[in-house]
Parts: C-alpha cells; structure tokens; sequence
C-alpha cells in the first residue's frame, strides 16, 4: 500500500518497504505515527502486525490492538487487508518462537527478490521480530529493525516496550540482524500540547477528531493519572519510527554494542556482541511538521471526493 496523492515525486531509487508492528490499543501515540506511516509516499507499507502488550499476559491485548488499526483504516478508508494479527503474548523462552500472522509476514517480505530495502518498525515489543529470526535466521541480513524501546544508555531500566518482552530484546539484540534503537529519553522529545493538537489536528476531518479525541480521553484513564503529565502535553514516543525513515538524522546516533539487558531491564555490556545504532537525539519538530502537513494534505483530498 503507497499513498502518493501529492505534487512532490519521490525520485528513482528512494522508494522502500515498511512493515509496522504495533501495540496500538495499549496507548493514544502509536495511532499517529500508523497514519504517518500510511501517507508517507516513499513507504510502500507492506503491512501492519497487531502487537500485545501489558507485562501480565493478557488474553485480549494483541485483538485489541489489531481492532484499533481497523477503526484507523476505516477512518481513512484505506484497505485493511495490510493488517496482520501477531503474538498474543511474550515469548517464554529464548529458543521457541511465538507463531503469528506477522511474523510469517516479515519472514515472507525479507525472503522477496525485491532490490527496495525493508524496515520492520516496533512501537511495542519485540516479539514478532526475535519469533520471524528464530522461525528463519536467514532474514537476519534482509531488513532493518527500527525499535521504540529500552531505557537510557549506558545503563539502561525500567521502559514500558521492553517490559513487555525481554526475552524478545535480548534474541533481536543477539542476532545479526541490523538494529536502529530509539531509547526512552529520546523517543520523550517528541512532545506535543494538547492545544497544539486540537488546533493542528482535530480540524482534519473525522481521523483527526478521533486522533485527538482519543489521546485526550486516554489522559484520563487512571494510568496516565499515575504518571507526570499535567492534561496540557502529550509525548507522541513512537512518531519517531516515522521520522528516521523520512530523514535518518546521519550526526545523532552512536554504534554501541549491543547489550544483554537483565531481568531488571539493565544493561550490561560484554563487549562480544556486534554494534547497533543507538540515537540520542531526534529532530522532533521535522517530524511533527511533516505529519501536520501530510494530514492536513489528504483531508483536503477527502473532502474534495
């Protein structure tokens, strides 16, 4: 699927392949960064896997999240065959895979004679990517790994995504497949004020009514109350798996090795395992502007239908 209702061409060569894996009914910011995705004219958005969440193993997260993806679909009438369901819970041991739709979907995509590069994105766990490695290590020199996870360098701790599946990091982390990780403290740049979003994107039509709606709502839900937000900003984490794509910011990422990370969610570096990129700071206002933009864009093809 490859949205390109614009006047600006993506020149020969530049187009790729995008999978994204998502646990899209766990928060309010992976539903902005799914419709980023989709009207991105250099992705040709080879399918969305619906991820669970929740550190208890929960019966309903992943169908809740692939639900979710079909009400965005629907919003924007774009076809849901993209969508795919995938693990239903965290991967109990290092060696046995969790059998999904989407795992056979990455697995399927990165075995393709296709010369356009592939980047698998997760705005949640890692499990579909360590399953689709352990069911077949060949992909591992096929695609990109693009992770929204994991705590602050060097030391790493607690971070929402890798709870989910620390086994699944640990695998992803062992393999040789290339990983470009965005960590807790840079993901958070990309805050947003709520009175930003209702100026710049519930006007967009009923997509943007609902995006902003439901990231309003999901600030009262007693989990956001726990936390520090205030009910004026928002921090759209996952936007950045997007952006990278759009822009790989080529100054602001470190090689590191990558780490065993502990039960505790700690890294610890032993020196032997290959590097993975690791940013440290992200151009959040490049990704911001280009979603505004891109969302106001096809509102105004919507309308005009």
């Amino acid at each position: 699927m490859r949205y390109t209702d614009y006047r600006f061409r993506i020149p020969p060569g530049k187009e790729i392949r995008v999978i994204t894996d998502t646990d899209a009914k766990n928060e309010a910011d992976d539903q902005f960064a799914i419709v980023h995705a989709l009207l991105s004219p250099r992705f040709d958005n080879r399918g969305i896997i619906a991820a669970h969440f929740g550190t208890e193993k929960s019966a309903t997260s992943m169908q809740d999240s692939y639900d979710e993806v079909v009400t965005i679909l629907n919003y924007m009438d774009f076809d849901k065959s993209i969508l795919r369901h995938g693990a239903p819970h965290a991967l109990t041991y290092a060696s046995v895979p969790v059998e999904s739709e989407g795992a056979r979907l990455i697995i399927e995509e990165a075995m393709k004679d296709d010369d356009r590069p592939l980047y698998v994105t997760f705005l949640g766990p890692l499990t579909d990517m360590a399953s689709a490695l352990l069911m077949e290590p060949r992909i591992a020199d096929r695609l990109t790994c693009i992770w929204i996870g994991g705590g602050t360098y060097p030391s790493g701790g607690s971070e929402y995504n890798l709870s989910n599946d620390i086994i699944a990091a640990n695998v992803v982390f062992e393999s040789q497949v290339p990983v470009w990780q965005v960590p807790r403290n840079v993901y958070q740049e990309v805050i947003v004020s709520l009175a930003e979003l209702e100026l710049r994107v519930y006007p967009c039509g009923e997509l943007g009514r609902y995006l902003f709606e439901q990231l309003e709502e999901n600030g009262h839900t007693s989990e956001a109350l726990r936390t520090t937000r205030t009910g004026e900003y928002w921090c759209l984490g996952d936007s950045p798996a997007v952006g990278l794509l759009l822009f790989p910011h080529p100054h602001t990422f470190d090689w590191v090795p990558a780490p065993h990370i502990t039960d505790e969610m700690f890294y610890v570096q032993n020196g032997t395992n290959r590097p993975i990129r690791v940013y440290r700071h992200l151009e959040a206002r490049f990704i911001l502007e280009d979603f505004y933009a891109k969302l106001q864009l096809f509102t105004q093809k919507q309308r005009k239908q």
